[in-house]
């Protein structure tokens, strides 16, 4: 099947990951680790999901090591211009592969389109992906983000971060992201930076 043959060839891509990260015991490309995490979650959270919705999912992060932050400024402008080059990136690696399995012009315009997040709160799917996208941060990268930058955050830049995730999400994404598997320090400061 074609979907399968090229979530496949993004996972060849990301295995080549030189950064790796320990899950359940064992080593693994770090961005072959987070593709995996954003399918398995977009599963639970959408089990219709559209073949397309299912590329983009799975290649939010498709080489994204080859594209680092350092590579850009300090601060808040050197950010947001990753953030947008970094969707291009993406978007043009999937549709680099799509084309070569055979997905048409359309089809490959419509994943760079999702990777890209231009109509987000206007567009179901990509409202579906950057749902998928905060459960699976919240899920598996928040605690360490806090245990990692707590030195330096205050308790309100952290309670921010919890917020920004939150406005970002739908109605059925808070919903999902509060039935989550949580470790109790985090729930806790995810239900105070939302005051509940």
């Amino acid at each position: 099947m074609k979907l399968d043959v090229t979530l496949t060839l993004f996972d060849q891509l990301n295995a080549q990951d030189p950064n790796t990260e320990i899950s359940e015991g064992v080593q693994i490309a770090k961005e072959l680790l987070y593709s995996r995490r954003m399918s398995a979650r977009l599963k639970v959270f959408n089990p219709n999901a559209s073949e397309l919705l299912q590329l983009a999912v799975h290649a939010q992060h498709i080489e994204r090591w080859k594209s680092p932050r350092s590579d850009y400024p300090d601060g808040r402008i050197g950010y947001l211009k990753w953030r947008q080059e970094l969707g291009q990136f993406h978007a043009q690696c999937a549709s680099r592969v799509m084309t070569e399995q055979g997905y048409s012009d359309g089809d490959c315009a419509r994943v760079c389109e999702l990777l890209q997040k231009k109509n987000l709160k206007r567009d179901a799917e990509m409202q579906c992906l950057e749902d998928v996208i905060c459960l699976v941060f919240i899920e598996h990268y928040l605690l360490n983000f806090v245990q990692k930058h707590s030195a330096g955050y205050s308790e309100e830049k952290l309670f921010k971060i919890v917020q920004k995730a939150w406005q970002k999400m739908s109605p059925a994404g808070h919903a999902a992201a509060l039935l989550l598997p949580l470790d109790e320090q985090l729930l806790n400061i995810i239900k105070s930076a939302l005051g509940i």
